[in-house]
């Protein structure tokens, strides 16, 4: 190990948040401090360590010394501020006070940037400070350093992926293994994939404030997670994947972020659903707990980005590299880097999106139903790309099963439509609506 000069600058580190995120941090900040200093250019010397009660038990243990409940004290001894608390407060006073004493910030808060991004940034650049998230969207999966600064030069067509590991864990669980939803969310409970109140993965939360992010990014824009369509996985049956399977798809939770062509200028279209993915799609092989992103910029092409979504170790790894990159730049001198939300596009109607439905539909097996629906997808400009029909015969009566592949149209068309098929007297029931996505 090569010998620090003695002139080497001393730059104090605080941490806000001892959870799995956080105690790995600290614990790869004390263990690995020689070789962090070697490739900042300054000791990291973790100043502190705020927590609500330093006496509480924890998995990983801690310098007793380091803990602390004073965060006024922390914040502004510190050159750099990592705040892992999560949530939106007492997050964002802290972080902000952090910024106007001249502090670099990292965060994994994928919630608080979500929501109060514009004001954290703004602050950012009234005092020529950074404010680095690498870990807020894919643990640590790189993916906003290459957004922020390796395709600034570029335009970004599109962004999709999965960007939730345990909705992903579930479906594929679902899907490979031919688990019920509840089963599946149960294992996922058990090895730690969702948290005892689980609303904001199933229901798409999580999703959509990485997404907002990810556009906010990518299309130059402030994107708030007010502006993401949103819809998780509640829905998502046994039969919904086994349907899938028959048709070669594999369902995930995508988040998509999107340049559209509107009649008054471009605009963004930001969305959070369960979509059907064709089996030889690369997103179809990700797996477990994993994280996938697509990016399909201009002139770089498509590009993926792979990897561990979640994990405190793993996270630890993002964090740890924004805290490098922050370093060099207490040491070199100049502003942060500040984010580029000069475009401003608008942000475009859901119902302006342009997509296809797989539509499965149950229907009387009588003369002329296969026609009266054709003709209410005809109504609305819905044009039929495949039709499989199955008769399923009852001591009562007979039934037939439909499933419906339509040609792409804009989603307002295809959700009225949908809204008649459920109106009509000739079906029994839609037994589900999904979406296609990677063609």
């Amino acid at each position: 190990m090569t010998e620090l000069p003695s002139t080497t600058r001393t730059l104090r580190v605080a941490l806000l948040g001892a959870g799995s995120v956080g105690s790995q941090v600290a614990r790869l900040l004390i263990e690995h401090g020689n070789d962090l200093a070697e490739r900042s250019g300054a000791r990291l010397e973790l100043a502190g360590i705020l927590v609500r009660d330093p006496d509480a038990p924890r998995d990983s243990p801690l310098p007793r010394e380091l803990l602390t409940t004073d965060a006024e004290a922390l914040i502004l001894g510190a050159d750099i501020v990592i705040e892992l608390m999560g949530g939106l407060e007492p997050a964002r006073t802290f972080v902000l006070q952090a910024l106007h004493s001249g502090a670099d910030v990292v965060t994994g808060n994928k919630a608080l940037l979500a929501t109060h991004g514009a004001e954290i940034f703004e602050a950012a650049d009234q005092v020529g400070a950074s404010v680095s998230y690498e870990a807020a969207v894919a643990a640590a999966i790189p993916i906003i350093r290459p957004l922020r600064d390796s395709l600034a030069g570029d335009r970004i067509a599109r962004i999709f992926g999965i960007v939730n590991g345990s909705t992903n864990f579930i479906l594929d669980a679902m899907d490979r293994q031919g688990l019920s939803a509840e089963e599946a969310q149960r294992i996922a409970t058990e090895l730690g994939y969702l948290e005892a109140d689980p609303t904001l993965d199933l229901e798409g939360y999580d999703a959509a404030q990485k997404a907002a992010i990810l556009a906010s990014l990518a299309f130059h824009t402030q994107v708030s997670i007010e502006d993401v369509h949103r819809e998780g996985i509640e829905s998502v049956t046994a039969d919904m994947i086994a349907d899938a399977r028959r048709a070669g798809y594999v369902v995930k939770l995508l988040a998509v972020c999107e340049r559209l062509a509107e009649e008054s200028g471009d605009a963004v279209s930001v969305r959070v659903y369960p979509a059907l993915i064709d089996r030889e799609h690369p997103l179809a092989s990700v797996h477990g707990g994993n994280n996938a992103v697509f990016v399909e910029a201009e002139a770089a092409g498509p590009l993926m980005f792979y990897g561990a979504g979640a994990g405190g170790v793993q996270t630890a790894s993002a964090v740890l590299g924004d805290v490098v990159s922050a370093a060099r730049r207490h040491i070199a001198g100049g502003v942060g880097v500040g984010e580029s939300p000069r475009q401003s596009l608008s942000i475009a109607p859901f119902g302006h999106i342009n997509t296809r439905y797989q539509i499965i539909i149950e229907v009387a097996d009588v003369t002329g139903v296969l026609a009266t629906v054709a003709g209410i997808l005809s109504d609305h400009g819905v044009s039929i790309a495949t039709a499989l029909q199955t008769v399923e015969r009852g001591e009562e009566s007979t039934t037939a099963r439909i499933v419906i592949g339509t040609h792409r149209a804009t989603e307002q068309a295809l959700s009225d439509t949908v809204a008649r098929l459920t109106e009509n007297d000739a079906v029994t029931r839609v037994v589900s609506v999904l979406r296609v996505e990677g063609e």
